[in-house]
C-alpha cells in the first residue's frame, strides 16, 4: 500500500474518543527560531527570495540515467518516471523537488522516503519526509539508520539507510547537514531586529522617544485617576498621560501643550540618522553570500544586463552545480540497483534548463562544440528539448584543419603541386 495512501486512509478514519484512537500533533521547533515549519527568518524578503530562488532552480531541473561506459543517455530506465513524471500521488515531481530543497536550506537536510517494490526492491515511490519528522543516528557497529516520526499519528519508524536518500547541506561529521540559517543566523538576527525597529517606528507615527525635563520636583505620591483609593508617583502619572495622548499611530502628530515648564527633548536617533537604507544593503549582501545566489535575483547590486548575464552562469557553475553533485551522487546510490551500479549507470541532473536564458553564450558553446566535431545537431537539439532531424546524427568537422605533417602535402595539392619559391 503507498504511503500517501495509508495517509489518506488514516485521515479519513474517524476518531474514537473510547479507544483512545486519535491524531497526535507533532512537535516542531519554536515558531520563533530562525529554523522552524514556518521560520521567523523567512519574514525577511532577502532570506525568502533566496530560498526561492534555490529551490526553484532545483525544482525545474530534471533527471537522466547516464551510461557512463558509453557515455549514452538511458531513455528507457524505470527511475525516470518517478524523477521525471510521479514521485508519488500526491506530488508532481516539482513540488518533491523544491520541498526537498526548501527542506535542505532551512534545517540542513532533505530525506526522500523511497517506497520499494516488495518483490523486485525497486523503488517505486519517493516521498520527501520534511527535515523536522526524521533524525539520523548510528548505532555501535557504525550502520545509520533514520528515525521518522509518522506526519499524522506522531509514531515513530526506525528505517535503514537503504530506504532514505539524504541530501545534506554542509556538514561536520558527514552524518547530519547543518541549515544555512543557522550558519547566518547572527546575521539574520540583525537584520531582522533592524526590521523590527523600523516596524516600531512606523507604528508609532515616526515619532522617537524622548524625555520630559522640567526645573520642578515631581517627587511623591498623587492619587490614582483610574485607580480610586491608590495613589500612583508624580513621575509615573506624567509618563502614562504623556504616552495615552501622544503613544501610537493613532495619535501621531497631535499638538503637545506642555505645562508646568516641561520641555520635551528626543533622544533616540532620527530615521536618517540611523542609515536603514545603507544598512538594509549591506544585510542582503551578508545573506546572499550564505545563500550563494547573485545580488541581482534579489533586485540589488549592478543591474547590467552584460554583467549579470555572466553570473547567471557563475550562480549555475558555483551554486547550483555542487548542489546537483549531491543530489546526483545520493540519488545513483539509493535509487539504482547493484546490477545499475555495475553496468556504469548514474542519475544526473540536467542543468542546461538554468541556462536557456543565456542565448548569447549557450549558441556560442554549441557552435563550438559542433565545429570540433563533439556535437551533432541531434546532440543539440535533444539539449534544446527539441526532436531530432533526418541527417542530425552525422558530426562536421572543418578541414581547414589538418595534422602539421600533413600540411605540406596539401599545401602542393591545392597549388596545383607546383612548390613555390617565393
Amino acid at each position: 500500500m503507498s504511503m500517501v495512501s495509508g495517509i489518506r486512509r488514516g485521515r479519513q478514519k474517524p476518531i474514537n474518543a473510547t479507544t483512545g484512537d486519535r491524531v497526535i500533533s507533532i512537535n516542531y521547533p519554536a515558531s520563533g527560531s530562525v529554523s522552524g515549519p514556518e521560520p521567523t527568518a523567512r519574514k525577511l524578503s532577502a532570506v525568502d527570495a533566496c530560498i526561492e530562488i534555490l529551490s526553484n532552480s532545483m525544482a525545474k531541473l530534471p533527471n537522466y540515467v547516464l551510461n557512463t561506459s558509453t557515455m549514452e543517455r538511458v531513455t528507457n530506465h524505470p527511475i525516470l518516471y518517478l524523477l521525471n513524471t510521479r514521485p508519488n500521488e500526491a506530488m508532481t515531481p516539482t513540488v518533491r523537488k523544491k520541498l526537498l530543497e526548501t527542506s535542505r536550506l532551512e534545517g540542513g537536510n532533505g530525506y526522500d522516503w523511497i517506497i520499494r517494490d516488495e518483490k523486485t526492491g525497486r523503488p517505486k515511490e519517493l516521498i520527501p519526509v520534511p527535515w523536522q519528522l526524521v533524525t539520523p543516528w548510528l548505532d555501535r557497529g557504525g550502520r545509520i539508520w533514520y528515525t521518522v516520526m509518522h506526519p499524522f499519528t506522531g509514531e515513530p519508524m526506525v528505517l535503514p539507510q537503504e530506504d532514505i536518500c539524504h541530501y545534506k547541506n554542509t556538514t561536520r561529521d558527514g552524518l547530519k547537514g547543518i541549515s544555512t540559517l543557522q550558519r547566518a543566523s547572527e546575521v539574520i538576527a540583525t537584520a531582522r531586529a533592524a526590521q523590527e525597529y523600523e516596524k516600531s517606528y512606523y507604528e508609532n507615527g515616526g515619532q522617537p522617544s524622548g524625555i520630559l525635563q522640567t526645573a520642578s520636583d515631581l517627587g511623591g505620591v498623587v492619587p490614582d485617576p483610574q485607580n480610586p483609593g491608590k495613589q500612583v508617583g508624580r513621575k509615573d502619572l506624567l509618563r502614562r498621560e504623556w504616552e495615552r495622548v501622544h503613544a501610537g499611530p493613532k495619535n501621531s502628530h497631535r499638538i503637545a501643550i506642555l505645562d508646568f515648564g516641561l520641555e520635551y527633548k528626543p533622544l533616540s536617533l532620527s530615521n536618517r540618522d540611523a542609515q536603514f537604507v545603507e544598512s538594509k544593503e549591506v544585510s542582503i549582501k551578508d545573506i546572499a553570500r550564505f545563500f550563494g545566489v547573485p545580488l541581482y535575483k534579489l533586485q540589488e547590486g549592478k543591474q547590467a544586463y552584460s554583467s549579470n548575464e555572466q553570473n547567471a552562469v557563475e550562480y549555475v557553475v558555483s551554486s547550483l552545480h555542487p548542489t546537483c553533485s549531491g543530489y546526483e551522487e545520493e540519488q545513483t546510490y539509493r535509487l539504482l540497483s547493484m546490477s545499475d551500479l555495475r553496468a556504469g549507470l548514474e542519475i544526473r541532473i540536467n542543468m542546461m534548463a538554468e541556462l536557456k536564458g543565456d542565448t548569447a553564450s549557450r549558441s556560442n558553446w554549441y557552435k563550438t562544440m559542433a565545429e570540433v566535431g563533439a556535437f551533432s545537431v541531434d546532440d543539440i537539439l535533444e539539449l534544446e528539448d527539441r526532436p531530432k532531424v533526418p541527417g542530425g546524427s552525422f558530426r562536421r568537422m572543418s578541414l581547414n584543419y589538418v595534422p602539421l605533417e600533413y600540411w605540406p602535402d596539401l599545401s602542393l595539392a591545392r597549388n596545383g603541386g607546383e612548390k613555390n619559391e617565393n
